[in-house]
């Protein structure tokens, strides 16, 4: 059996000397083998019955090729498995005394490994056989490939997973019309291309690719980017989303949770709207929405700040002379509560009100005083230079304009009077 990944061997007595261990792995094979008469295997205990020869470890590298060896009958002290679903793990031996630190492992063989060890460490037989202690060959090396490109159909792969190893994976020009399920297994990918294909929906467990930081979807058939997509790991990880090139109408209010987004792309959709929250993308600093539908920017647009901005080739309508007024007095329980609720930042989920109130405070406006309201509102339009948003600007139209409509959203006649925008 072997398990390829990699590995750090850290010595428990580097701290009792001062010492500090160099905190980075290297690639290695690593195999469960069977003890030869010329191993010098532990003497055996009284009492402890003779049995075949036991297993042990081989720890494999591509600088030593016949590998370092550690017994693993009754020598382990103790096993760490806390991550083993990220492909991480670590094995304390009571003789020497070192920890064997795995990581960048593909989570079913490492379970499937550690298995086998518990047994070895057992005295127990195993059920797969034992490899002989014979030197690791370099084409075994070879499977920690860390990037593939593939741009044509006859090169997909089709009767052989990738490898598990992947950090950058490209798959383009493939004709795929559903992502391929084995990418989802790749739990080390950093990167993603599958830009010009033909796929129409994108499956929610691309959301457990916890390291995932690039997405190209650029030129596919999507008509949305899914709610479950927008609440999963992406939150975390994900630096640059391509969905250029597609058939995208809306975005959910919840894709401004992906807030470490740095770079987006969203040309040459069908886009009517950007999303209400689209400022809490704090760490967006590039913006491409060009030859898209947009009528206006929401109000949040300003809160922004980005080195480049590209909203060329849409339908920006000039703004309303007249606001729309929404206001009621006395105000409504629901828009009393709302308010409430959204002010001190109360924690609410469909387990505690009814969905459909979710969403009502998911779309809740802003207002420019900061407060928050529902249903009870002034809505005014006015023109904003893009240039206070982003360093550089895309020419909105073939004029030359850097303006663009910008919807705001009052919670009183108070705020909409003191606002100096819609006053001049």
């Amino acid at each position: 059996m072997k398990l390829h990944c990699e590995v750090e061997v850290i010595s428990r007595y580097l701290p009792a000397l001062g010492l500090r261990n160099r905190g980075k792995g290297v690639r290695a094979v690593l195999s469960l083998c069977q003890q030869t008469s010329g191993s010098r295997p532990r003497p055996r205990l009284r009492g402890e019955p003779s049995g075949p020869h036991s297993a042990c470890l081989l720890i494999s590298t591509l600088k030593d090729k016949r590998g370092t060896r550690y017994e693993l009958k009754e020598n382990i002290e103790q096993f760490f498995t806390k991550f083993v679903d990220e492909g991480k793990a670590t094995v304390r031996l009571k003789e020497p005394l070192v920890d064997i630190c795995l990581s960048k492992a593909n989570s079913s063989s490492l379970k499937s490994f550690l298995s086998a060890v518990r047994l070895a460490h057992r005295g127990c037989d195993i059920e797969t056989p034992l490899l002989t202690l014979t030197p690791v060959k370099t084409s075994e090396f070879e499977k920690f490939k860390t990037k593939m490109v593939i741009t044509s159909k006859k090169d997909y792969p089709l009767s052989k997973n990738f490898p598990y190893s992947l950090e950058h994976l490209q798959a383009s020009y493939c004709g795929l019309v559903r992502v391929d399920m084995r990418m989802l297994c790749l739990k080390n990918l950093r990167k993603l291309d599958l830009s010009h294909n033909h796929i129409k929906k994108l499956p929610a467990t691309i959301g457990d690719l916890i390291h995932l930081q690039e997405l190209n979807l650029n030129d596919n058939h999507l008509e949305s980017f899914s709610v479950a997509l927008c609440q999963s790991t992406l939150q975390q990880s994900l630096r640059s989303l391509d969905l250029s090139k597609n058939k995208i109408k809306a975005l959910p209010v919840q894709f401004c949770q992906l807030r470490e987004l740095t770079d987006l792309k969203l040309d040459d959709n069908e886009l009517i709207q950007f999303p209400f929250k689209m400022g809490q993308l704090k760490n967006l600093r590039f913006l491409s929405a060009a030859r898209n539908k947009l009528l206006f920017l929401p109000s949040e647009f300003k809160n922004l700040s980005l080195e480049y901005l590209d909203l060329f080739g849409n339908t920006f309508e000039p703004p309303e002379v007249l606001p729309v007024i929404m206001l009621q007095t006395p105000l409504t329980l629901l828009e009393s509560s709302a308010r409430t609720v959204l002010h001190n930042r109360i924690p609410y989920d469909s387990r505690i009100i009814p969905f459909h109130l979710c969403q009502d405070l998911d779309t809740a406006k802003t207002c420019v005083c900061g407060r928050f309201c529902l249903n009870c509102f002034i809505q005014g339009t006015t023109t904003m230079n893009l240039h206070s948003v982003a360093h550089t600007v895309v020419l909105v139209d073939n004029m030359g304009g850097t303006e663009a409509p910008i919807i705001s959203y009052f919670c009183s006649l108070a705020c909409y009077v003191n606002s100096s925008d819609m006053l001049k």
